[in-house]
């Protein structure tokens, strides 16, 4: 019986099960262990925290996997025996395996920026968007009772901080959302304040200048205040310092600071990049390792960071897995540059496609065609349509 183990629940590690279990290999079990019941579609996020709801991003795994020779298992891997081939849980179950897909993603980092981690707030869950979209409603209602010209501007100031797709897809939501809210208590929107803030000279570095001169365009138009070269240096109680600017708000969201999982950084006989990244061959393996995959956030590959990679890496590292069983010799993982689909605010969106750009409404359908693909590699058609029905 071939062992094979897959940790994580996202998009790399469902990827590799799903094509596993249906490439149908006599003698092998197949298990996936996720610390969620949920996989948790986090391009979504930003729409749960201006007050849609969370059915759009939470797909239960037992949906995913109904009738499909997959095991799944819901538990904390808190260790990993490469050279023993074993895995324990916080439940202290020991998951023996003949290969490892290592599929973790990333978590939040802090670069121990004082007061960051316990007065901001995190973008990386449900429950960090569902937590924010609770916070924010509470900001308003704080200043129902004030008379106009007395209202807690503290309170109505909303600092993202990182000029990420993230960063920009949330500050554009929110522009839309305070002002909604803004009519909603009776307060007038001109003492509402959304401030995107990023350490880097332009926002979306990582994108070409125009896409990130064409989104600060939008953000601006919606109201958003935009600031380069502005890295966050402490926060304290309703104060944060910012390079050459200091501001007060109750609210500062952190969507700059990524680090891959720590458990490969706990996990003996992983090299490892500057960067925490897991150094891996053109097959995905973890280098000196015959039977350890890692793909997603933490490999150390072009693109690495994007969904669409981890989904092209888990069908890479099934197939070799199977190869490797079968007696067949390993292909190569190819890089592929991801599309970028980038929605600010309701009804506009930028499109990255090679080199082609769309913007705007057609934009804003691509994406949601997008999201709608996702759910339909992952459930059948009929709840697909419910999820998309539902989310609004």
């Amino acid at each position: 019986m071939h062992k094979i183990l897959i940790i994580g629940g996202g998009f790399g590690g469902i990827r590799t099960a799903l094509a596993l279990a249906k490439m149908r290999i006599p003698d092998t079990r197949i298990v996936l262990v996720s610390d969620r019941t949920n996989f948790e579609y986090h391009a979504t996020l930003y729409r749960i925290a201006a007050g849609r709801s969370p059915i759009e991003a939470a797909i239960p795994l037992r949906d995913i996997f109904a009738e499909k020779d997959v095991e799944v298992i819901t538990d904390t891997i808190v260790s990993v025996d490469l050279a023993g081939k074993t895995a324990i849980g916080s439940s202290d179950v020991v998951y023996a395996f003949d290969f490892l897909v290592l599929a973790l993603g990333s978590e939040t980092a802090y670069f121990d920026i004082p007061g960051l981690k316990e007065r901001s707030f995190g973008f990386k869950s449900i429950d960090d968007a569902l937590r924010l979209d609770r916070h924010i409603r509470d900001m308003f209602a704080s200043c129902v009772d004030r008379n106009n010209q007395s209202h807690d501007l503290c309170a109505l100031h909303f600092a993202v901080v990182g000029g990420g797709m993230s960063g920009v897809e949330l500050a554009g939501e929110l522009a839309i959302r305070t002002r909604t809210l803004a009519r909603e208590y009776d307060i007038n929107p001109s003492f509402v304040t959304v401030d995107l803030m990023e350490a880097a000279p332009r926002i979306l570095p990582g994108l070409p200048e125009d896409i990130s001169a064409l989104a600060e365009k939008r953000l601006r138009d919606l109201g958003v205040n935009v600031y380069p070269n502005r890295a966050i240096l402490e926060e304290r109680t309703e104060e944060v310092f910012f390079t050459d600017m200091k501001t007060r708000t109750k609210t500062v969201i952190w969507t700059a600071g990524v680090r891959p999982h720590h458990l490969y950084a706990d996990t003996a006989g992983l090299n490892r990049e500057t960067n925490g990244k897991v150094i891996v061959d053109e097959f995905l393996r973890a280098t000196g390792s015959d039977s350890t995959f890692v793909i997603g956030d933490a490999a150390s590959t072009k693109y690495s960071g994007m969904a669409q990679t981890a989904v092209w890496g888990g069908l890479a590292v099934a197939r070799n897995i199977g190869n490797i069983i079968s007696g067949k010799p390993l292909a190569p993982a190819k890089a592929r540059r991801p599309v970028a689909l980038l929605p600010i605010g309701s009804g506009y969106a930028i499109a990255l496609i090679g080199n082609v750009r769309i913007s705007g409404l057609p934009g804003w359908w691509l994406r949601r065609a997008f999201d709608f693909v996702i759910y339909l590699l992952h459930v059948p058609l009929r709840r697909s349509i419910g999820i998309f029905r539902d989310a609004d």
